[in-house]
């Protein structure tokens, strides 16, 4: 069974930078998805970035040219870099696997996945 484990949120001011880690264990997966996703509150869960077994990389258009995902496989790692934090960027951050085929349209669909980590808060605010 897959295990994730958040760390690296914490509270930041407007433009500042964040790296939140995402730790995976159990994984028996030569090809599998990860993903960061989000939920404010009040608000639906959304898909942040995601990337897969082969290095390929999805973003949400509200994130492009400030987040970064990337992975240690070395360490079993999933990150995500983020720079020019706004407020609005304030939210639960979660990550999320998938070892079953995810199609390219459906990779920022938290329905599209089915292990989850417990969170990290990222709070952006002066």
């Amino acid at each position: 069974q897959v295990q994730l484990v958040e760390s690296g949120g914490g509270l930041v001011q407007p433009g500042g930078s964040l790296r939140l880690s995402c730790a995976a264990s159990g994984y028996t997966y030569s090809t599998y998805y990860m993903g960061w996703f989000r939920q404010a509150p009040g608000k639906e869960r959304e898909g942040v970035a995601a990337i897969d077994s082969d290095g390929n990389t999805k973003y949400a258009d509200s994130v492009k040219g400030r987040f970064t995902i990337s992975q240690d496989n070395a360490k079993n790692t999933l990150y995500l870099q983020m720079n020019t934090l706004k407020p609005e960027d304030t939210a639960m951050y979660y990550c999320a696997a998938e070892g079953k085929y995810i199609s390219w349209w459906a990779r920022l669909l938290p329905t599209a996945y089915k292990s989850w980590g417990q969170g990290t808060q990222v709070t952006v605010s002066s």
